[in-house]
C-alpha cells in the first residue's frame, strides 16, 4: 500500500491518517494534500525570508497544524526534519512575543510527538537555547515587578516542549548539563529545587547502550545516593523519583536496581500516607511532597522481571500489606491515591508487555531478552494484584478504577481474573436488595467483556457465560432505578456489539468439526431470539411507565427531564445495536412485534412517543426496505384519513393520533435517500398537508420530517455498523457466526457501505426546496418590505420551515462567497431586512428573533454537522474506545463498528475544517446584523446573539478589527442617543464569553489603542450609571478579565504604535476631574499593564505614576507603588561584572566546607573594617556558589571605579530620572507619601509588603543616599511609635535601604550603618506581637543573597545579646526570631556566628517561658540544619548535633537515673536562688522537646543515633491515653514519639533502634512498655521493606512482641495482641506452625483451683503467673483470627474452635474471647454465605451457638 501511495505522492509519507483512505472519496485526497503542502512549504519559506513573523509565519504555521489534523504527518522524512528545525529556530527567536512562542511550541511538540519516526541520526537539537528560554520565562527577573505578563499555561507548554526535544539532545549534553547545574546543588537553598527539577526535565535517558558512559552513568550513583540519604522528604525528592522512573523505564535491563529495591518500596509505601497505629500525627510535608503515583507506577513496572525476581516479591509484599485498606468499609484522604495506584499499575505493565512483544521495533533501545517479562512473571504480577482489585470493586469512590484495572489484568491472564469476577456477578444479578453491588459488578464485567467473549486458548470456556449473563441482566431494565437501568443498557450493548446474534443451533446437525465448547455455544445461540423479544418486552414496560400522564401532573413542564433523555439515549442505542447484530430472521420477528406495538397504541409525543419512535428509527436504519414497507404506507394513510376535513388544519389542539403518526413518520424516514425515493410522492403530499398546520406541535413535527428527508438524501454517511463486514446472511453451512465472537474489525478490509447522494436524490432535494422554501422566502420578503401582513405565528412558522430546510440541505449549500446558486440566494437577503423590520415594529417578538439568530448562526457555521455535536461525538467515541480497547496487542484492533465511526468522524472533521476562514463581505453583513441584535432591548435576545457572535469572531481571521469600531461607537460619550440596554450589550460584546475571543484584549496594538481609551472614556457617557449594580459588575469583570488575560505583546513588529498609544491614555487623564472614580481605577490599571522590560515609559507617564503615589484612593496608590518600582527597574543602569581567577578554586567532587571555599565564610577576625579591606574583599552575593562545587566561571562585580557613577547631579540625569528625583527630594511630597504609607489598610491583615520594599530598594540603588536627609527624621519618628502600621512602614524602608546599598562606596555604607544600628536597636526594644513577623521578614529580606561580610554591622548588632530578659520573655522571643531570619538566609556561610549563638544559648535552655522555649527550639533547628548526612559531603564546620546531645544528656542525668515519675515543675515567679538540678533538667527537657518537634519537618536527615539516646526518657514521660488535659511536657513527648516513629531508617540504624526498644521493654513502668508497642507498630510499617530485607530484625521484633504478650499488665498484653495482629495482617510476620504451637501450648496452662476465702481476707489483686500465660495464649490466637478480617484462611476454623473452649475461663480471658468472636462476626457478616463454605457442619453448629446471643425468655 505504501509503495502505491509513494508513487502518487512523490514521496514516502512519515505517518498519515489511515482512515482517510477509507472515505468514499479517498482516492482524491493525495492530490489535495499535496497541493496544500506545497502552498504551506512555499509560503512559510517566503515569510521567513521576508522576516515577516506576523501575520506571515503565524498564518502558515497555523495552516500546517490544520494540515496535520486532517492528514497526519503526511510529508517526507526530509521535510519533517526541516519543519522541526525551522520551528525550533522560530521558537528561539530572542524577544519573541510570548503568545507566539506558545503557538509555535505547540506545533513543534506535535511534530516531535511520535518519536519513533525520527531517530537520533536523523535529528539533533541543541539543549542550551531551550534551557535559556525556559529559565528566562519561568524564573523571570522582571515578572514580579509587572514588566512582563506571562499566561499560566506557558509553564506546561515549555515543559512538554523540553520533553519532546529530549531524545534528540547531542551525546555531549549530559556532561554539559551537569557542569551547568551541579554548582546549584546546595540543599539549604531554593536553588536545590531548581537544579533537581532541571535534571529531571532535561537529562536525556534514551541514549543507546554504547553511549551510556556519556549518559546516565555520569550521574546515576551521585543522585541515587543523594536520594537514599535524604530522610525528611524535601520538595525536590519527587523530582528525583520522576527522573529515576523515567531512567528505569527507558533502560530496562541496563541498570541493576536490586540493591535499592527495599529502599524504593519502603519509600513508596511511606508516600501513600496510610494511617497506622493509634493517635498518629502526620507531618504536613509528607502529604504535600508525597510522590506522584504516575511516577511510582512507571518505576515499579520497569523494575519487574529480570533474573532476580526481587521486585515482584516486594510488590506482592506491598499489596499484601495494604490490601485491607482497599476494603469498602475503610475511607480516608489516602483512598484516592490507592485507587490510582490500582488503576495505573496494570495499564503500565500492559504497556511494557506491548513494547516487549508486539510493538514494531524502532530506533529506541530494545529490552534485552534476559529482562523481558516471562509468563511466570506475568502470572505472579496478576496474582499479587487480584485481592486488592476484587476488594476495590465495591469501593466508595466508585468501581471505575477497579474496572479499568480488571480490563488490563484480563488481557494478560483471563483465566485468573474473570472467574472471581463472575463469582461476584452471578449472585449480584440474583439479589434485589443491593443495587450498588449490581452496578459495581456490571461495570467490571463491561471491562472484561472482550477477554471473556473472545475466549482464546487461555480461557476457552469464557464465551459460554455470555448468554446466561445477558438473560439474567434483563430485569435490570427497571423504570424505578435509573442508575441500574443505565448500567444494564451499557452492559447489554457492550456484549451484543461483540457477538453476532445468529441462531446457529442447526450447525449441530450439519457440522462435525466442532469442539465441545463450540457445540455448547451453538446450542445456546438458539436462545438469542428469545433474548431479543424479552428485551423488547422490558423496553415496552419501561415506556409504558414513563408516559407523561403517569410521571407528571398537568401543571409541570412538558419537556423531557434530563434523566428521561439519558434513558431514551440508552434505550435507543442499545436497541439499535441489538438489531444491527441480529440475523434477518430474528430481525423480522422483532420488526413485526414493534410494528404491532407502535400502531395499536397512540403515544403522547413528548416522552414515551419519542422512545417508541426511536426504536422504530432503529429498525429502519438496519433494514430500510423491510421497515419502510411496513411503516410509511400505514402512517400516510392514517394522516390522510384524519386530515381530510379542512377544519383540522386550523385547530389549536390536534388529534393525538395525527401527531403520533407524524412523529413516527418523521423518525422512520432517517435512512439513506435511495430507499425513500419510491415513497416520494406520498411524503411530499404529507408535507404539503401538514407544514402549515395551525398547531405548533404539529408543524414542528412536519418540519422535522422535512429536515430528515432532506438530510437523508443530501449527506454522505455509512449505512451499516455490523461487527462483521457483509452481515450474517450466508447459510450456516458455509459460515459459522460463533467463530466471530469478539472478533476485531480488520482495518484493511473494512468494506464500509457508504451512502453517497446520487443525481436522482440531489434533484429530488432541489425539487423539495423549490416547492417549499421558495414561497416562504418570498412571503417573508414581502412582509419585511411592508407589502403583506403576517401574524406573528405565521412569521415564526415560516422561519421554522426555512431553518429546517437549512439544517437538512446545509451541506449542499455553497460556501458564502460571491455568486451562490440563485435559488438559495434569497434566503440571506430577506433575513437582515426581516430582522430590521421586526426590531423596528415589534421588538417584543422575541421568538422570531431567536429563530433569525439561529438561522444566521447556521449560515455562518453549519456544514452538515454542528461543531458541538461533533465534539461530543468525538468524546464519546474515545470513551467507548477506552472501555473496549486491547492495549496489549495494540495496532488498532478495535471492533468494526468503532472503526467505521472513526472514519465517519474523519469525514465530519474534514467538512468542519476544510471550509476556509476567509473573511468576506457577506460575513461582514451577517456580523453587523448580529451586533445589532446583540445590543437590542431584550436581554435573552442579546445573550443568544452574543454567543453566536463570539463563535463567529473566533472562526474568521481578522474580523475583530473590522467589528471593534462599531462596538465602540455605542460607548462614545459624544453620542447621547444610545439606551442603557445598548450600552450594556456593547460592554458584553467587549467582554466575550469564557472560551472565545475577548475583544477588549486582542493581541494587537491597533485594537488596544482603540478599545482601552474608549472603555475609560465611556465613564462620561450618559447611558452609564454607577447606580445600576449590573453595569458596575460589568466594568469590574471587564477590568478583571483584561488583567487576567493580558500577556505582554511584542513591539518588534512596529515600535511606532506603542508610543502613540500611551499619550492618548494620558489625554484621557486630563479630563479626570469629571471621570467617576471607578474609571480612574480602570485607567491606572490599564496603564500599569503597559510597563515592559524592553522599552521605557514616556516621561509623561512617569510623572503620572509618581504623582499617583499620593492619590486619595488606596487602589490607585497600590498600583502606583508597583509601577514606580517597575520604572526603577527600567532605568536601572547595568553594573559591570568580571570573572574571578579560577586558580584558587579546585574542583573536587566533595561538597560541604572545604579549604577552597573557606574564604566565603564569615570570620570576625578578618572583616572589612577599612576602605582598603573593603576594596580588597571579593564579595560573592549568591549563597549557593561554592558549596557543592564551583561554577566554571565565577563572576563578581568589578571594582567601584569601573561601575557607573554614583550621586549624579541633577544636570547629569535623564528626563525620567529628574522627574523622580524632584518629587522625592521635596519634603512636602515625602511627608504626604510617608503619611499614606503608615496608614492602616485592613486591620490585623496587613503584612510586610514586597512591592514597597522593591520601590525603596530601587530608589536607594539608583540615587544612592540622596533622599536619606529627607527620610531620616521620618524614620526616627516611626521607629519610636509602637503602632503596627508605623513599624511596618519603617521596616519596609530599612530593608529596601540595606538591599539598595549594594553598590555604594565604603564611606557611604559605613555612615549608613551608623544611622541604622541605633534605629534597629530602638525598633527591637519596641517590638510587639503584631510587628515581630514584619521585622523578621525585614531582616530576612535584607540578608537574602548578600555576602555576610558585607552586613557584618547588622550581624554583630543582632548577636549582642538576643536573650537578656530586658522587656520580658516576649521581646526575647522576638529578637531570636529576627536573628533567626537573618542567619537562616546565610545558610552554611556563617559557622562562626552559629557557634557563638549556640554557646550563648546553651546556658539559657532552661527557659521558664513557653514562647521563648518554642523560639529557641526553632533556632536550634536552623543552627543544626547545616549538619547533614549527605553523600560526598565533608563534615561541616557549623555546630554538630552529636556534641550538643552529649552535653544535653549530662544535664538530663537526674531524670534518666531516677525511677520516680517525672512531673511538670511549675515555677513560682518569686522563687529566689538556684532550683535543684532536677527542676532545671525538666525545664531543659521541655526546650529539647520543642527542638525535636521543630526539626522533624525541616531538616534533611534525622540524627537517629542521637535521638535514640533520648528515647528512654521520652518513653518514661509519654502518656498512654489520648487525653488533652495533659500538661505541655507530656503532650510534647507524645508528639515527639509519634514523629520519630514515622522517621525513615537506614538499614544500619535498625539494630540500634531495636536494642534501645528491647531495653525499654524491660523497664519497670508499664506505660513505657505499652508505648514501645505503639512505637513499634508505626516504625515497622513506615520502614516495612527495609525491615523485611533483614531477617534478624524480623526475628527480633517478633520475639519482642511475643515477650510482651506475657506481660503482667493487662493493657500491655492487649496492645501486644493488637500489634501482633497488625503485623500478621500486613504480612510482616506469618502465622507459621511453631508460632501456632507456642500459643496453643500457652492456652493449655492449668489454672490453680479457687480457694474459698475467709470473710476478712484481702482479695489478691496480682494475677497469678499461670493466668497471665494462659491469657497470653488466648490473645495470640485472637490476634491470628483478627488478622484476616475479610476472608477465612484454612487454619482459621480450627483456631476458632480452640478459642471457643475458653469462653468460660476466668476474666480477663472470657472478655477477650467474647470481643474476638463479636469482631469476627462483624467483619465476616457481609460475605457470610461464601465464608460458610470453609467450615465443617460440626464447626458451624458450635459457631452458631457462640455467635447467637442466648434468649432471655426461654
Amino acid at each position: 500500500m505504501k509503495k502505491v501511495q509513494s508513487e502518487t505522492l512523490g514521496f514516502v509519507p512519515q505517518k498519515d491518517i489511515v482512515y482517510n483512505k477509507l472515505l468514499p472519496y479517498g482516492d482524491r485526497l493525495d492530490d489535495e494534500s499535496n497541493d496544500i503542502l506545497r502552498k504551506i512549504k512555499g509560503n512559510l519559506a517566503r515569510a521567513v525570508q521576508l522576516r515577516e513573523i506576523w501575520p506571515g509565519v503565524l498564518f502558515w504555521t497555523r495552516k500546517l497544524s490544520t494540515y496535520m489534523r486532517l492528514y497526519g504527518r503526511k510529508f517526507s522524512k526530509e521535510d519533517h526534519v526541516l519543519f522541526i528545525k525551522l520551528l525550533y529556530e522560530l521558537v528561539m527567536i530572542p524577544r519573541l512575543e510570548i503568545s507566539m512562542i506558545q503557538g509555535l511550541a505547540r506545533l513543534l511538540i506535535n511534530l516531535l510527538k511520535k518519536r519513533e519516526l525520527l531517530s537520533r541520526e536523523d535529528l539533533e537539537l541543541p539543549w542550551r537555547p531551550l534551557y535559556e528560554l525556559y529559565d528566562k520565562i519561568l524564573f523571570s527577573k522582571t515578572e514580579h515587578l509587572g514588566l512582563n505578563w506571562f499566561p499560566n499555561s506557558v509553564e506546561n507548554v515549555l515543559k512538554t516542549l523540553v520533553k519532546s526535544c529530549r531524545p534528540y539532545f547531542p551525546e555531549s549534553a549530559t556532561q554539559e548539563m551537569l557542569d551547568e547545574w551541579r554548582p546549584l546543588l546546595c540543599p539549604f537553598d531554593v536553588t536545590m529545587q531548581r537544579a533537581i527539577s532541571y535534571f529531571e526535565l532535561f537529562l536525556p535517558t534514551t541514549l543507546p547502550p554504547e553511549l551510556h558512559h556519556r549518559g546516565f552513568k555520569l550521574w546515576f550513583d551521585e543522585l541515587i545516593s543523594l536520594w537514599g540519604s535524604v530522610q525528611n522528604l524535601p520538595s525536590w525528592e519527587m523530582h528525583l523519583v520522576s527522573l529515576f522512573a523515567r531512567l528505569g523505564n527507558d533502560n530496562i535491563g541496563y541498570i541493576d536496581w536490586d540493591p535499592y529495591i527495599p529502599k524504593i518500596f519502603t519509600r513508596i509505601l511511606r508516600s501513600l500516607n496510610l494511617p497506622v497505629g493509634t493517635g498518629q500525627m502526620i507531618v504536613p510535608r509528607y502529604v504535600t511532597n508525597a510522590y506522584d503515583i504516575s511516577h511510582v507506577v512507571l518505576w515499579v513496572s520497569s523494575l519487574l522481571g529480570g533474573p532476580s525476581k526481587q521486585a515482584q516479591a516486594q510488590l506482592s509484599g506491598l499489596f499484601n500489606s495494604i490490601t485491607s485498606f482497599f476494603h469498602p468499609s475503610n475511607h480516608g484522604r489516602w483512598l484516592m491515591k490507592l485507587m490510582k495506584l490500582l488503576q495505573r499499575l496494570p495499564a503500565s505493565v500492559v504497556r511494557r508487555l506491548h513494547r516487549e512483544r508486539y510493538r514494531k521495533p524502532t530506533w529506541l533501545t530494545p529490552i534485552p531478552d534476559s529482562h523481558k517479562l516471562t509468563e511466570e512473571d506475568i502470572t505472579d504480577f496478576v496474582e499479587s494484584m487480584m485481592q486488592p482489585v476484587l476488594l476495590a470493586m465495591f469501593s466508595k469512590t466508585g468501581s471505575l478504577d477497579a474496572a479499568q484495572a480488571l480490563q488490563n489484568l484480563a488481557l494478560m491472564r483471563p483465566e485468573l481474573v474473570i472467574p472471581p469476577v463472575l463469582e461476584r456477578t452471578y449472585p449480584a444479578l440474583e439479589t434485589l436488595t443491593e443495587p450498588h453491588q449490581l452496578t459495581a459488578t456490571l461495570s467490571c464485567m463491561i471491562g472484561v467483556a472482550r477477554s471473556l467473549v473472545s475466549g482464546g486458548e487461555r480461557f476457552p470456556e469464557g464465551p459460554t457465560h455470555m448468554l446466561p449473563l445477558l438473560m439474567r441482566a434483563l430485569p435490570g431494565v427497571d423504570p424505578n432505578d435509573f442508575s441500574k437501568c443505565m448500567i444494564t443498557f451499557q452492559f447489554i450493548a457492550t456484549f451484543v456489539t461483540l457477538v453476532p446474534l445468529v441462531d446457529c443451533s442447526s450447525a449441530l446437525c450439519e457440522r462435525t468439526d466442532l469442539t465441545e465448547v463450540e457445540r455448547e455455544m451453538c446450542s445456546a445461540s438458539a436462545e438469542f431470539e428469545d433474548f431479543v423479544l424479552q428485551f423488547m418486552d422490558r423496553c415496552f414496560a419501561l415506556i409504558d411507565s414513563s408516559t407523561l400522564e403517569q410521571t407528571r401532573e398537568e401543571t409541570e413542564t412538558e419537556k423531557m427531564t434530563q434523566l428521561e433523555s439519558l434513558v431514551e439515549l440508552g434505550l435507543s442505542s442499545t436497541f439499535s445495536t441489538i438489531l444491527t447484530q441480529c440475523s434477518l430472521d430474528i430481525f423480522k420477528v422483532a420488526l413485526e412485534k414493534l410494528f404491532n406495538f407502535a400502531t395499536t397504541n397512540i403515544f403522547e409525543t413528548r416522552v414515551s412517543g419519542r422512545m417508541v419512535a426511536d426504536m422504530c428509527r432503529a429498525t429502519s436504519k438496519c433494514h430500510p426496505a423491510e421497515s419502510l414497507k411496513k411503516f410509511v404506507p400505514h402512517c400516510c394513510n392514517a394522516i390522510h384519513q384524519i386530515a381530510v376535513n379542512e377544519e383540522v388544519l386550523n385547530e389549536e389542539e390536534l388529534d393525538k393520533e395525527l401527531l403520533w403518526n407524524l412523529q413516527l413518520l418523521s423518525e422512520v424516514t432517517r435512512v439513506d435517500g435511495e430507499k425513500i425515493l419510491p415513497y416520494r410522492s406520498d411524503l411530499v403530499q404529507i408535507l404539503q398537508l401538514t407544514l402549515h398546520l395551525k398547531c405548533k406541535q404539529g408543524y414542528m413535527l412536519a418540519c422535522n420530517l422535512l429536515h430528515h428527508i432532506l438530510r437523508s438524501s443530501a449527506l454522505i454517511f455509512p449505512t451499516e455498523y455490523c461487527s462483521v463486514p457483509g452481515g450474517f446472511h450466508q447459510p450456516i453451512g458455509d459460515y459459522l457466526p460463533i467463530k466471530d465472537w469478539g472478533r476485531p474489525g480488520d482495518l484493511w478490509n473494512l468494506d464500509i457501505r457508504w451512502h453517497v447522494p446520487s443525481a436522482e436524490e440531489t434533484s429530488f432535494t432541489f425539487y423539495l426546496l423549490d416547492l417549499i422554501l421558495q414561497p416562504e422566502l418570498q412571503r417573508l420578503q414581502r412582509f419585511a418590505q411592508g407589502e403583506q401582513d403576517m401574524s406573528r405565528d405565521d412569521v415564526l412558522q415560516s422561519l421554522a420551515i426555512i431553518q429546517h430546510c437549512l439544517l437538512g440541505a446545509g451541506c449542499l449549500m455553497p460556501a458564502l462567497k460571491g455568486e451562490p446558486i440563485p435559488e438559495l440566494y434569497l434566503s440571506y437577503h430577506c433575513l437582515p431586512l426581516l430582522a430590521d423590520y421586526i426590531l423596528e415594529h415589534s421588538e417584543d417578538d422575541t421568538k422570531s428573533l431567536f429563530s433569525i439568530i439561529k438561522i444566521i448562526s447556521d449560515l455562518l457555521h453549519f456544514r452538515g454537522s454542528h461543531k458541538q455535536e461533533f465534539d461530543s461525538r468525538w468524546k464519546s467515541f474515545n470513551l467507548v474506545k477506552k472501555s473496549m480497547e486491547n492495549r496489549l496487542h495494540g495496532r488498532k484492533q478495535h471492533i468494526r463498528a468503532l472503526l467505521i465511526d472513526r472514519v465517519m468522524l474523519q469525514h465530519e472533521l474534514r467538512k468542519l475544517t476544510a471550509e476556509g476562514c476567509r473573511y468576506r463581505s457577506i460575513h461582514r453583513e451577517l456580523m453587523r446584523d448580529l451586533l445589532r441584535l446583540s445590543t437590542s432591548a431584550y436581554s435573552q435576545v442579546r445573550s443568544k446573539a452574543q454567543n453566536v457572535l463570539f463563535t463567529a469572531l473566533g472562526t474568521y481571521n481578522f474580523c475583530c478589527r473590522d467589528l471593534i469600531p462599531h462596538v465602540l461607537e455605542f460607548l462614545n460619550p459624544d453620542n447621547s442617543s444610545f439606551t442603557q440596554q445598548q450600552f450594556k450589550g456593547a460592554l458584553y460584546c467587549l467582554l466575550g464569553n469564557h472560551s472565545g475571543v475577548c475583544l477588549a484584549n486582542l493581541h494587537d496594538w491597533e485594537c488596544i489603542a482603540l478599545t482601552w481609551p474608549s472603555i475609560v472614556r465611556s465613564g462620561l457617557s450618559s447611558a452609564m450609571s454607577l447606580e445600576k449594580p449590573s453595569i458596575v459588575r460589568l466594568f469590574d469583570d471587564l477590568a478583571d478579565k483584561i488583567h487576567r488575560q493580558y500577556e505582554t505583546i511584542g513591539i518588534d513588529f512596529s515600535v511606532r504604535i506603542t508610543l502613540t498609544a500611551l499619550p492618548q491614555n494620558d489625554n484621557s487623564q486630563n479630563q479626570r476631574w469629571y471621570l467617576p472614580w471607578k474609571f480612574e481605577h480602570i485607567a491606572i490599571g490599564f496603564l500599569s499593564l503597559l510597563l515592559r522590560d524592553d522599552h521605557q515609559l514616556p516621561p509623561a507617564a512617569v510623572t503620572f505614576f509618581v504623582r499617583s503615589l499620593n492619590h486619595d484612593s488606596l487602589y490607585v496608590r497600590k498600583v502606583a507603588i508597583s509601577a514606580v518600582a517597575g520604572i526603577m527597574k527600567q532605568i536601572k543602569r547595568p553594573h559591570k561584572k568580571v570573572p574571578i581567577s579560577a586558580s584558587e578554586l579546585c574542583n573536587a567532587i566533595v561538597a560541604g566546607d572545604r579549604p577552597d571555599n573557606q574564604w566565603l565564610q564569615y570570620d570576625s577576625s578578618s572583616l572589612p573594617h577599612t576602605q582598603q579591606d573593603w576594596d580588597r574583599c571579593v564579595f560573592v552575593e549568591k549563597t549557593h556558589w561554592g558549596y557543592y562545587c564551583w561554577p566554571r566561571k565565577l563572576i563578581t562585580y568589578a571594582p567601584l571605579e569601573e561601575q557607573p557613577k554614583q550621586n549624579l547631579t541633577r544636570e547629569e540625569m535623564t528626563e525620567r530620572e529628574q522627574i523622580i528625583f524632584d518629587h522625592f527630594s521635596d519634603p512636602v511630597f515625602i511627608n504626604q507619601f510617608i503619611m499614606f504609607l503608615s496608614l492602616e489598610d485592613r486591620k490585623g491583615k496587613d503584612k510586610f509588603s514586597p512591592r514597597r520594599f522593591c520601590l525603596f530598594k530601587g530608589l536607594f540603588r539608583h540615587f544612592c543616599d540622596a533622599f536619606l536627609p529627607v527620610l531620616q527624621p521620618h524614620m526616627e519618628r516611626l521607629v519610636a511609635d509602637t503602632h503596627e502600621s508605623k513599624q511596618r512602614c519603617v521596616a519596609e524602608i530599612i530593608s529596601g535601604l540595606i538591599r539598595g546599598c549594594k553598590h555604594w562606596s565604603y564611606s557611604k555604607v559605613e555612615s549608613l550603618w551608623g544611622l541604622l544600628c541605633p534605629l534597629l536597636r530602638t525598633a527591637l526594644s519596641n517590638i510587639t506581637i503584631e510587628t515581630y513577623a514584619d521585622w523578621g521578614t525585614c531582616i530576612a529580606t535584607a540578608c537574602e543573597s548578600r555576602d555576610p561580610r558585607k552586613l557584618h554591622w547588622l550581624f554583630e548588632m543582632l548577636m549582642e545579646s538576643p536573650v537578656n530578659g530586658e522587656g520580658g520573655s516576649f521581646v526575647d522571643a522576638c529578637r531570636l526570631y529576627v536573628l533567626q531570619g537573618g542567619l537562616a538566609q546565610q545558610e552554611w556561610r556563617v559557622p562562626e556566628l552559629l557557634h557563638r549563638l549556640l554557646q550563648y544559648l546553651e546556658p539559657k535552655l532552661t527557659q521558664v517561658y513557653k514562647n521563648v522555649r518554642e523560639r529557641i527550639g526553632s533556632v536550634l533547628t536552623y543552627i543544626f540544619m547545616i549538619d547533614v548526612n549527605l553523600p560526598h559531603t565533608e563534615p561541616t564546620t557549623s555546630p554538630h548535633i552529636s556534641d550538643f546531645t552529649e552535653r544535653i544528656l549530662l544535664r538530663l542525668k537526674p531524670l534518666t537515673e531516677g525511677d520516680e515519675e517525672i512531673q511538670n515543675h511549675v515555677v513560682e515567679e518569686n522563687e529566689v536562688g538556684e532550683q535543684d538540678e532536677r527542676t532545671q533538667a525538666i525545664k531543659l527537657l521541655k526546650t529539647v522537646l520543642k527542638w525535636l518537634i521543630a526539626s522533624a519537618g525541616r531538616s534533611f536527615s534525622t540524627a537517629v543515633s542521637e535521638q535514640l539516646r533520648l528515647l528512654p526518657l521520652l518513653f518514661k514521660i509519654a502518656p498512654v491515653e489520648n487525653d488533652d488535659s495533659y500538661d505541655e511536657l507530656k503532650r510534647d513527648a507524645k508528639t515527639c514519639l509519634s514523629l520519630m516513629s514515622q522517621g525513615l531508617l537506614y538499614p544500619e540504624q535498625i539494630p540500634m533502634v531495636l536494642s534501645v526498644l528491647q531495653e525499654i521493654a524491660r523497664s519497670s513502668s508499664w506505660h513505657a512498655r505499652y508505648t514501645v508497642l505503639t512505637y513499634l507498630q508505626v516504625m515497622v510499617f513506615y520502614n516495612l521493606f527495609t525491615f523485611m530485607s533483614d531477617q534478624k530484625a524480623v526475628n527480633d521484633v517478633r520475639a519482642l512482641v511475643i515477650q510482651l504478650l506475657e506481660d503482667e499488665q493487662l493493657e500491655v498484653r492487649e496492645m501486644a495482641a493488637t500489634t501482633l495482629s497488625g503485623f500478621l495482617q500486613c504480612n510482616f510476620l506469618s502465622m507459621d506452625s511453631p508460632m501456632q504451637a507456642h500459643f496453643e501450648a500457652l492456652c493449655k496452662t492449668r489454672l490453680p483451683k479457687k480457694r474459698k476465702r475467709e470473710l476478712g481476707a484481702v482479695v489478691d489483686t496480682i494475677p497469678s503467673a499461670d493466668l497471665v500465660r494462659r491469657h497470653a495464649g488466648v490473645l495470640g490466637l485472637s490476634a491470628c483470627i483478627l488478622s484476616s478480617p475479610y476472608d477465612v484462611p484454612t487454619w482459621m476454623p480450627q483456631l476458632l474452635m480452640d478459642l471457643s473452649a475458653h469462653l468460660n475461663d476466668t476474666q480477663p480471658i472470657e472478655m477477650t474471647v467474647k470481643k474476638t468472636l463479636s469482631n469476627f462476626r462483624r467483619t465476616h457478616h457481609d460475605n457470610w454465605q461464601q465464608h460458610k463454605q470453609q467450615f465443617t457442619d460440626d464447626q458451624l453448629l458450635v459457631l452458631t451457638d457462640l455467635l447467637v446471643s442466648p434468649c432471655y425468655y426461654a
